[in-house]
């Protein structure tokens, strides 16, 4: 049975200014990983956005450390910090097997 991981991004104060030449590729890296049904959801906290949150469904953390390692974000310095952690899911529809 997969395992879901909570990708954790810090970003800096200047993160929403400084993303706009990089949000593309995100993005597209975010859809792609969606589509394989790695994804469930992602984006960033607000009031203040300090942080940014990715659920990923997988046998193991490689899945969204590998995101992270590819994301133009982190290899731009928008990241300044960021973590795997499993997540022990409960209840909700992130349940379900994925397609």
């Amino acid at each position: 049975m997969q395992k879901h991981f909570l990708l954790i991004y810090e970003v800096g104060e200047d993160y929403v200014e400084k993303r706009a030449p990089f949000r593309a590729v995100h993005l597209a890296l975010a859809e792609q990983a969606a589509a394989r049904g790695e994804l469930v959801l992602g984006g960033a906290l607000a009031d203040p956005v300090d942080k940014a949150i990715l659920l990923f469904r997988s046998n193991g953390p490689e899945v969204a450390q590998s995101f992270a390692n590819n994301d133009p974000y982190v290899q731009n310095g928008l990241v300044k910090k960021w973590s795997v952690r499993e997540w022990t899911t409960v209840a909700g529809c992130a349940l379900k097997p994925s397609a």
